[in-house]
């Protein structure tokens, strides 16, 4: 009974969220998830102490005092996400492409162009939802995998809200194998972007991130040997906006697609997926070092941490 209790607060806190944040004038809904946010870091529950730990191992020259600064800035910045996510729906194609900067996209606008399709490897950074939403108006139609949240009903309304953005979601477990139906996408020229620096099943690789060891999905990866479209690692942060527009937050979102990992000449395709994934979290790496509050890992990644 306690769980059902617990299920049924979340969808209803959920439910919620959509309906109230979005009538809600933006600077008072994104004032509201930074206090909000703030006192989150106070209270210093699970996943506060996880993402401070997560930050202290990527970023081990702060001091006690610069982490928990950065550790305050990272759950503003996750609390932003999902201010972002309630407020998504009513963005129009103008305001998406009035909020998102893009850095590196030639390459994969060409891949596209010439039906090739594109598959990506993002880390938790930023906003991926709404960079995901902009992708599917301004690059291709975007086919991903979520993982299967709970309660039920929440994941469902994640799924209907990704699809209403016009992004065709797979779920990660409970249904079809997700390879198959993403290899078809990608060979009819479609845009593939998943979610990769944690593993979430037993098929990860162990890779060095920040100076240690990690377990990151290779299914971005395998993707791209499996079909030939380019793999591209893909970072996403916000930045501070000067002047009116975008989401109302006072920040846009910068897409940065970096290069295209190449796939090894030889050895066995585990063997060339691995290389490539170690080459994205190479890739990633950078990006979290920069823009470590944006980075919203509140689980364990690094292989000293799930021992």
């Amino acid at each position: 009974m306690p769980n059902r209790l617990a299920d049924r607060a979340t969808v209803w806190a959920f439910r919620a969220g959509w309906r109230v944040v979005r009538l809600l004038p933006a600077r008072v809904a994104y004032a509201a998830f930074d206090r909000a946010a703030d006192v989150t870091h106070r209270r210093d529950g699970r996943s506060v102490q996880r993402l401070r730990s997560n930050y202290a191992r990527v970023r081990p020259e702060l001091s006690p005092a610069e982490l928990e600064t950065v550790v305050r800035e990272g759950m503003r910045s996750y609390l932003r996400y999902w201010c972002d996510a309630f407020r998504l729906p009513d963005l129009t194609q103008q305001v998406l492409h009035e909020t998102v900067r893009v850095v590196g996209d030639q390459g994969v606008r060409d891949s596209l162009r010439e039906g090739r399709g594109a598959v990506m490897f993002l880390g938790h950074l930023g906003n991926w939802d709404l960079a995901g939403a902009w992708s599917t108006h301004e690059l291709a139609p975007v086919t991903t995998v979520a993982e299967r949240l709970r309660p039920e009903e929440v994941y469902e309304a994640f799924v209907a809200f990704r699809e209403r953005l016009g992004m065709r979601i797979l779920p990660l477990t409970g249904g079809p194998p997700a390879m198959p139906e993403l290899v078809r996408a990608l060979r009819a020229g479609g845009f593939v972007p998943l979610l990769a620096d944690r593993d979430l099943t037993d098929q990860g690789v162990t890779v060095t991130f920040c100076g240690r060891e990690a377990r990151m999905a290779p299914g971005p990866a395998a993707l791209a040997v499996a079909t030939g479209a380019p793999l591209h690692p893909v970072s996403v942060h916000y930045e501070r906006r000067h002047g009116p527009g975008g989401t109302g937050s006072g920040y846009d979102v910068v897409v940065t697609f970096h290069e295209q990992v190449p796939v090894p000449e030889t050895g066995r395709t585990r063997d060339k997926a691995a290389a490539m994934t170690q080459s994205c979290a190479a890739a990633l790496e950078a990006a979290v070092v920069r823009h470590t509050a944006d980075w919203h890992m509140m689980q364990r990644v690094f292989a000293e941490d799930v021992r």
